[in-house]
């Protein structure tokens, strides 16, 4: 059912002439000083099904006008459509990338981790719901795979949380587990005796057989395996009129900023190669990390991760190369158009977290679901690509113009059940998972899924930033 048919029900059953109920208005007075575009989606549906908020996430979208940014999608687009050719046939991934033109979406926030993680599994129910309430077959759900295989203690993607006990998923000893990043880290195959007593203890159930299905099967990497286990997930618990997710990662985003720097006279050609407009660009993103409002960005890398013996590498600027600081056996890689081009493609540099909104979202006009850091650090980002364009270049100029509308969103750790996923898929009547969840959320509305937005109240990101100025007010602009 449409967001806007739901939302004429309730008021037709007289909610909107009850004593108003609102949400929080020191979280709301927060998330006005850098994204009023979510602000807006949490008022606007507050008392409303959780369905009519994620269907609201998945509307329309507006296509880029700019010559840059209609070049952006067209990268964009033909990324997507690789991925899908290797899922889809010819005729079904056409109709993917139909919808995706008219609904430009793509989950983000996510780690790599199989659906049976918490967080995961609740941001990933918020996506399939948005793309089941608008009648979408398939949505884009994008995996940030530089993480490493165990972030803390048995916990992170090399590892299955049962509730009771964490499994080790590939069998790979603790040592490899927090040291290599699921990009690179492979060949795997998954933990096929563990797996099999596990099956003998809690029985026959969807997404343990999901998993025994592949034990067998060889992956070049854990991000493959992951993707190919969560795809699987989701077809176990969908209903007869299934919604397909296509999970993607930082390798297929590596693969959009090379189509990008393939123009030797393109945007992004120009922003990291030449000496002045990368300075200024670096100088935007050092004065945003400066600013009131950097605790969102993430610590990280400069412009690009390094692959090396199976784990990312934190990178520095240096006389002109990209290097491992201290490593003089590390990654480098000049920043000319030719070595950052054969880096890309042989899979040695991935982009960090602004290169890959640049290219996934902020160019091409994409809205991104992500979690509460992520719609605080992707208008950052946005303001520091304005700030690094060239108003005197009238393409740069067109874009700038284009970039003041945001497609931001809040698609993450808006749903969060307690306890495990495995716990809550025992106590479920026999039958397909996600429509019986369907219905859950056809009754909860925003306001008690989000527990009155409990989690961004505790949140010292957003509350310390409760009665500061806007962030356009704080990035000086260019005269």
């Amino acid at each position: 059912m449409r967001a806007d048919m739901m939302n004429r029900i309730w008021k037709d059953r007289g909610m909107a002439n009850e004593a108003a109920i609102v949400p929080p208005g020191d979280v709301i007075a927060a998330l006005q000083r850098l994204c009023p575009e979510v602000g807006r989606d949490i008022s606007d549906h507050w008392r409303a099904p959780l369905v009519s908020y994620a269907a609201h996430l998945w509307r329309p979208t507006a296509a880029p006008t700019s010559r840059i940014g209609m070049a952006a999608r067209s990268i964009l687009r033909d990324t997507l459509l690789e991925r899908l050719l290797e899922k889809l046939s010819p005729t079904k991934a056409a109709i993917a990338l139909a919808e995706f033109d008219g609904r430009a979406v793509v989950q983000t926030g996510l780690h790599s981790q199989l659906l049976l993680d918490r967080i995961t599994f609740d941001a990933f129910l918020l996506g399939w719901l948005g793309a089941v309430e608008n009648g979408l077959s398939t949505f884009f759900a994008f995996t940030g795979a530089t993480v490493t295989m165990e972030t803390v203690g048995r916990e992170g993607p090399g590892w299955l949380n049962v509730g009771s006990e964490r499994i080790n998923l590939f069998g790979m000893g603790r040592h490899k587990l927090c040291r290599q990043s699921v990009c690179a880290a492979g060949p795997v195959s998954l933990n096929k005796r563990t797996l099999e007593t596990l099956s003998q203890r809690i029985g026959d159930v969807s997404w343990l057989n999901a998993l025994l299905n592949r034990a067998d099967e060889p992956f070049a990497t854990a991000a493959d395996a992951l993707g190919a286990l969560n795809t699987d997930l989701a077809s176990a618990w969908d209903g007869p009129a299934a919604v397909r997710p296509v999970f993607f990662d930082d390798r297929h985003a590596a693969l959009a900023v090379a189509r990008h720097l393939e123009d030797e006279d393109g945007l992004l050609t120009r922003l990291l190669t030449d000496p002045d407009r990368r300075s200024r660009l670096e100088q935007a993103l050092e004065h945003a990390a400066c600013g009131p409002f950097g605790r969102f960005l993430p610590a990280g890398t400069v412009h690009f991760w390094g692959v090396r013996d199976k784990r990312v590498r934190k990178l520095v600027v240096e006389n002109g190369s990209l290097i491992e600081a201290q490593r003089p056996n590390g990654v480098s890689v000049p920043l000319d158009r030719e070595h950052l081009l054969d880096a890309l493609r042989q899979g040695l540099l991935l982009p960090n977290l602004f290169w890959l909104f640049v290219v996934m979202a902020l160019l091409p006009r994409v809205r991104v679901l992500g979690g509460f850091r992520q719609i605080g650090y992707v208008p950052i980002f946005q303001s520091v690509l304005m700030e690094a364009l060239d108003r005197n270049a009238a393409e740069e100029r067109e874009l700038a113009e284009e970039l003041e509308l945001r497609e931001n969103a809040w698609g993450m750790r808006v749903v969060e059940e307690p306890g495990s996923v495995h716990e809550q898929l025992a106590g479920m009547p026999a039958g397909p998972v996600l429509p019986q969840l369907r219905r859950r959320y056809q009754e909860l509305t925003l306001r008690e899924a989000t527990n009155d937005l409990g989690l961004i109240r505790q949140s010292s990101r957003w509350m310390k930033n409760g009665t500061l100025r806007p962030l356009m007010q704080e990035v000086p602009q260019r005269s």
